[in-house]
């Protein structure tokens, strides 16, 4: 695991402390089946795909911890209903606040937003975050296999098919990409960032593709920036993305997320 990444979890494990001293396992879990029913997070990507259109999910994401804040006028609600209406398939809520200038509020206003499914884009850990996640509306959570043993990457996802939603497990290299392959999720994200370097390569996802069978949906994160990168990924029957500091840098998140996917079809 990379340094920053332990110091993050390091983070998550502090939170994870303090909320419980707030409101215990059971309470939290008891939020979490009382939450109103989840959407189909999986399903909005897979109708998309077998149709061989892009499957975007948008990202909500105020900052980041290399690249600092991307936009000063943050409205999450006001994104959400842009996305929703330039196309896209479901949303990411980034909720980690000290790394990511995130929040649950930010996730909760999206989704109350729009009709979207929503991922919660964090750092999970515990079995507390998911139902933390459910409790605040998630659909869906990421588990990154960088962070996790395989172990509680399936404790955590059978947490959350419990829960009725859905796990998007990430991967950044080929042996995080065997422990996912043993998950039961068809979802599996290939981060092109690599997370020692920071370096982003498309080459990532094209090279780790080749290994991953014909029932997984691939979702290409990182590094789709033009409309060529999107290109390339359909051309190699990929038609998952998840992107956001592409979104998030230009003033209008919704525009942008038109011109990279479906500017040649729509106008």
């Amino acid at each position: 695991m990379t340094d920053i990444l332990n110091k993050i979890n390091a983070t998550k494990r502090l939170e994870i402390t303090a909320a419980q001293a707030l409101i215990s396992n059971n309470d939290m879990h008891a939020l979490a089946l009382k939450a109103e029913p989840t959407r189909d997070f999986l399903g909005a990507i897979t109708s998309r795909v077998a149709a061989k259109n892009p499957a975007v999910i948008a990202e909500i994401k105020k900052a980041s911890p290399s690249k600092g804040v991307f936009r000063e006028h943050f409205a999450p609600a006001e994104i959400a209903r842009h996305y929703e209406a330039a196309g896209a398939a479901c949303l990411s809520v980034l909720t980690d606040e000290q790394y990511f200038q995130g929040h649950a509020d930010y996730l909760k206003a999206a989704r109350a937003a729009c009709a979207l499914p929503v991922l919660r884009k964090d750092f999970i850990i515990d079995i507390y975050q998911i139902d933390q996640a459910r409790a605040w509306g998630a659909d869906a959570i990421l588990l990154i296999a960088a962070s996790l043993t395989l172990d509680e990457m399936k404790q955590f996802e059978a947490h959350a098919f419990s829960l009725g939603m859905a796990v998007l497990a990430e991967v950044h290299n080929e042996t995080e990409l065997h422990a996912a392959l043993q998950l039961q999720t068809p979802l599996l994200g290939i981060n092109n960032r690599n997370l020692h370097t920071f370096e982003v390569s498309l080459e990532t996802t094209l090279t780790l593709m080749k290994q991953i069978p014909t029932d997984k949906i691939i979702v290409t994160e990182s590094g789709i920036l033009a409309p060529a990168d999107v290109a390339l990924m359909q051309q190699n029957d990929i038609h998952a993305f998840l992107v956001g500091e592409a979104f998030m840098r230009t003033p209008h998140a919704g525009d942008a997320l038109h011109n990279l996917f479906f500017s040649n079809i729509h106008d």
